[in-house]
């Protein structure tokens, strides 16, 4: 336990300097006064989720409301989903898995980094968060970074943090997670 404790402590010195993720702070073209679907559509790199959530019609929810928490894959991420064929979940017939995928994406709330960090440090290097979807997530450090996994074992790391937003926070992630509706067996 004191081990834990010190490596808790460690966690938050490391917040406070920097930590494993590139901050979307050095990134100019997402700005504070930015809308999630605003920033999305200006950064460059996620075309492909901008596509999908305007298929899906969340286009409109993450432009408004909020406060959310979006673990927004890249362009390369989707690039690497090898489970599902994206092409398939942007079909019009497919709109309700596209919708549990990207709302498996999103948290109520604005979780910034370091209040995932203060989760982990509770959870004993453990926390979990419910998406909107209503599935939960679950986040680990390796290394110096975040994980965050999905039910079956799908790893994304984040690879920038902290985006701040008009209605909420932007994390960046590598790699796809999938809610469990569209495990292996119920693809489209």
């Amino acid at each position: 336990m004191k081990s834990y404790v010190t490596f808790c402590a460690l966690l938050f010195l490391i917040t406070s300097i920097g930590f494993g993720q590139t901050s979307f702070k050095e990134n100019c073209f997402l700005k504070k006064e930015n809308s999630i679907i605003e920033s999305t559509a200006d950064s460059g790199h996620h075309y492909t989720l901008l596509e999908a959530v305007k298929a899906a019609n969340l286009d409109k929810i993450l432009n408004e409301d909020g406060p959310f928490t979006v673990f927004a894959p890249s362009d390369l991420a989707f690039k690497k989903l090898s489970q599902v064929d994206l092409k398939e979940l942007l079909l019009p017939e497919n709109k309700k898995e596209l919708f549990s995928l990207l709302t498996y994406h999103i948290v109520a709330g604005n979780i910034t980094a370091s209040k995932i960090l203060k989760a982990l440090c509770n959870g004993n290097g453990k926390a979990s968060f419910t998406t909107v979807q209503g599935d939960k997530i679950f986040a680990s450090m390796d290394g110096l970074d975040i994980v965050l996994m999905d039910r079956a074992g799908n790893r994304a790391k984040i690879t920038n943090a902290d985006a701040n937003q008009s209605n909420g926070v932007i994390h960046e992630i590598d790699s796809v997670i999938l809610p469990n509706i569209l495990s292996a067996a119920n693809l489209p």
